[in-house]
């Protein structure tokens, strides 16, 4: 079942972010199949704006809680809060996976 993890990185840590980026992208690469979508949130102008969303694809709250618990962001202490919100899969990549009617 999809969860929406969204995270919100400390305040002022961005070298923090640029260190653990390499691990960080390594854990997705290594974790793809679990994926929906994941990225960096950003500002208007493309900067960083200090968080991230991953929708992933996994058994229960608890995988889902386990699975960002694991990512070098998280682990490195990158994070200041970490939200995660079960979600329903109605649309991704212009295709419905909603019921027919």
């Amino acid at each position: 079942m999809p969860y929406l993890i969204e995270t919100f990185d400390k305040p002022g840590q961005q070298q923090l972010r640029q260190q653990l980026r390499s691990a960080h992208l390594d854990f997705l690469d290594s974790h793809v199949a679990k994926l929906i979508a994941c990225g960096a949130k950003l500002n208007d102008d493309g900067s960083d704006a200090g968080g991230g969303i991953y929708i992933v694809d996994v058994d229960d709250r608890a995988e889902a809680e386990r699975f960002i618990e694991a990512d070098p962001f998280h682990a490195g202490g990158l994070f200041g809060e970490v939200r995660i919100t079960r979600w329903r899969k109605a649309y991704v990549d212009g295709r419905s996976y909603l019921p027919k009617r």
